[in-house]
C-alpha cells in the first residue's frame, strides 16, 4: 500500500505561466509541487512534465521549470499519448498539476487505464473553481487513483527516519 521511490516518477501536469495565476490557491498548489520535486530530485525518482499547448499557456512556471527532466507538449488534454512521456519501467507515477477536471484528470484516466499504480496529490493539484477540483478528484478517485497529500508522498518515499536523505526531506516541510 505505502508509496516507494524506487520505480516511481513525478508527473508536473500543465504548470504554466498563463494557467496557474487563473488556478485557485494557485501559490500554494505550486509550492506543494515544489515539495514534491524537490524531495524526488533528492531521492532520484524521476521527474517529467507536459506542457498543454505552451504557444498559448506559456511554459512551465520558473519554480517548477528546473526540475523535470523530460517535458513534452501536448495539445491533447491527456498527456500520455506521447510514449516518451514516461521513462521505461515506470510503475507508479505521482500525479500534481492543472487542472484537476480535465488535464490531470484525462491524464490519470489514461494512466490507469495502461495499468499504473496512480497517486494524486490533493494539495498540489488544482482548478480555477474549487468545486471543479474536488469533483476531478472524487472522479479520480473512484476511477482507481489513489489520492494523498504532499506530506504522504514524502514520508512514505523516506520510510524512516534513518534514511540517509530524511533531514534533506524534513527540511521542505518547514
Amino acid at each position: 500500500m505505502l508509496l516507494t521511490a524506487a520505480g516511481a516518477v513525478l508527473l508536473l501536469v500543465d504548470f504554466q505561466q498563463r494557467l496557474v495565476p487563473a488556478i485557485h490557491d494557485g501559490g500554494t498548489v505550486v509550492a506543494r509541487a515544489v515539495r514534491l520535486a524537490e524531495a524526488a530530485q533528492v531521492l532520484d525518482v524521476p521527474i517529467c512534465a507536459t506542457e498543454q499547448y505552451p504557444t498559448g499557456l506559456g511554459p512551465t512556471v520558473p519554480e517548477l521549470a528546473a526540475y523535470p527532466q523530460n517535458v513534452v507538449e501536448k495539445t491533447r488534454f491527456s498527456g500520455v499519448a506521447d510514449p516518451t512521456l514516461l521513462p521505461p519501467g515506470a510503475r507508479e507515477i505521482v500525479v500534481a498539476g492543472a487542472e484537476a477536471h480535465v488535464c490531470v484528470l484525462q491524464t490519470v484516466a489514461e494512466l490507469l487505464a495502461g495499468d499504473h499504480r496512480v497517486v494524486v496529490v490533493a494539495d498540489a493539484v488544482g482548478s480555477r473553481d474549487p468545486a471543479d477540483r474536488d469533483a476531478g478528484l472524487e472522479r479520480m478517485r473512484a476511477h482507481g487513483a489513489e489520492v494523498v497529500t504532499s506530506e504522504m508522498v514524502l514520508f512514505e518515499w523516506l520510510r524512516d527516519s534513518m534514511h540517509p536523505r530524511f533531514r534533506e526531506v524534513q527540511k521542505l516541510l518547514r
